[in-house]
């Protein structure tokens, strides 16, 4: 059954900033077709941008599915895209008659071309997904979002002098493993050095990396690089080298340490980050001592940290001697106490330094803003200057999760906020 083409639209994106930065480009990619995008109650075309790394995350892609059927009987066309298009293929035209468009993340730029088709009353799939590459026994991504694609040197250069034209101070590069980047055998750290040559560009950060990628050209570059921010988020996911072992990791703890000490040797102050997965199958006490050790040698500023959930198709989801549920539960919760003690102290030793902030956002007092550090903390602070505006401030308190900082302008009389 035919139907009009869709004149507006609306993009739902869920999940990862990659999956944001998914929908930011079919957001461009529709408008530069004519079409405007509007409130998703009004739009002639629903794209819901899904992440299937949440669990229930399919379940809820078709309630959301559901709510689309507007009270006169009617519909918007309907695309699936992303992650649970990916991992669901033609089971989601199947399931749900509604849906007409289901497309890949790497497929996404033929959206025009797939609206068209849906237009004239066929139900199109688009699912292209090259090799993939780095294969974690526990992780779905390389199965939803295929392999290690790197958009060109010069678009990425391009975009970044774009953004800093439109008025952008910070720029992060992202990626599922960013320090993969490559184009004629030159690495990040090249592409780093081509951003911290764009006039107007104040920062410059990079996530999320794998240990294996780490190169000395990206170490060398956190000495090198002024605009290059002291923060590393290197994931490990676990202490042992057996767990580490089972999950395809590619590496062990003493050389995931040995990178950290090689990043320290020329960032002594460098913020250090990593992922955490407690209750592997099979992960005994002694194996997750070891992670906790690892965190006490590394002494992180802060960590993600997860109690291990099993992802269908994934090798892991079918290992025998699946933990317990209250097994993972008292894990997680020590290492994170031991995470949020190291948080403080990174925080606390903080105080006293001079230090610009970006401001992000309001804060909840009037005249109050939080910006980030150098260092990916938020801090407080009171000022009249504008959200964007970079600004000089003491820390002057630290808690857990923010420190406070005290204006440096004789201009402005400001009153010290708590830190949180």
């Amino acid at each position: 059954m035919t139907q009009p083409a869709p004149k507006t639209f609306h993009v739902k994106s869920f999940g990862c900033q990659m999956n944001v930065y998914d929908g930011e480009r079919m957001t461009e990619l529709l408008g530069a077709e004519g079409m405007t995008a509007t409130a998703e109650a009004d739009a002639d075309l629903v794209v819901l941008n899904t992440c299937h790394i949440r669990e229930r995350a399919v379940e809820k892609v078709y309630s959301d599915i559901g709510r689309q059927r507007r009270d006169d009987g009617t519909r918007p066309m309907i695309a699936v895209a992303g992650c649970v298009a990916q991992a669901e293929g033609a089971e989601v035209t199947a399931r749900s008659r509604d849906v007409d468009i289901v497309v890949g993340p790497q497929a996404y730029h033929e959206l025009p071309k797939m609206i068209a088709r849906a237009a004239q009353g066929e139900r199109v799939h688009d699912l292209d997904l090259p090799g993939l590459d780095k294969f974690c026994t526990y992780c779905v991504v390389p199965y939803t979002r295929g392999g290690e694609i790197s958009r060109s040197f010069d678009a990425i250069v391009e975009e970044a002098k774009s953004l800093v034209d439109a008025g952008a101070k910070e720029i992060t590069l992202l990626g599922q493993n960013v320090n993969a980047w490559e184009e004629g055998g030159k690495g990040l750290d090249h592409l780093i050095r081509a951003l911290d040559a764009i006039s107007g560009l104040s920062r410059i950060r990079y996530m999320t990396s794998h240990p294996n990628d780490m190169t000395e050209g990206l170490i060398r570059a956190h000495a090198e690089v002024e605009k290059l921010m002291p923060f590393l988020h290197l994931p490990v996911q676990s202490g042992s080298d057996r767990v580490l072992k089972a999950m395809n990791r590619k590496h062990s703890a003493h050389s995931y340490l040995a990178i950290l000490d090689r990043v320290r040797a020329v960032r002594p102050d460098i913020a250090l980050s990593g992922d955490f997965i407690v209750g592997f199958p099979g992960e005994t006490e002694a194996e997750f001592e070891d992670t906790l050790s690892l965190i006490r040698n590394a002494n992180y500023a802060q960590a993600y940290s997860f109690k291990y959930s099993p992802r269908p198709g994934t090798p892991a989801a079918t290992m025998d001697d699946q933990i317990p549920p209250e097994v993972m539960d008292d894990r997680l919760q020590r290492l994170q106490a031991l995470i949020n003690e190291q948080q403080l102290a990174f925080n606390e030793a903080r105080l006293g330094t001079r230090t610009q902030i970006l401001l992000e956002r309001n804060g909840k007092l009037a005249g109050q803003k939080i910006g980030k550090s150098p260092w990916l903390q938020s801090v407080h602070v009171m000022t009249n200057a504008q959200i964007g505006d970079m600004v000089t401030v003491d820390l002057v308190s630290a808690g857990p999760n923010s420190l406070a900082g005290a204006l440096i302008d004789k201009d402005v009389n400001v009153a010290q906020t708590p830190a949180r």
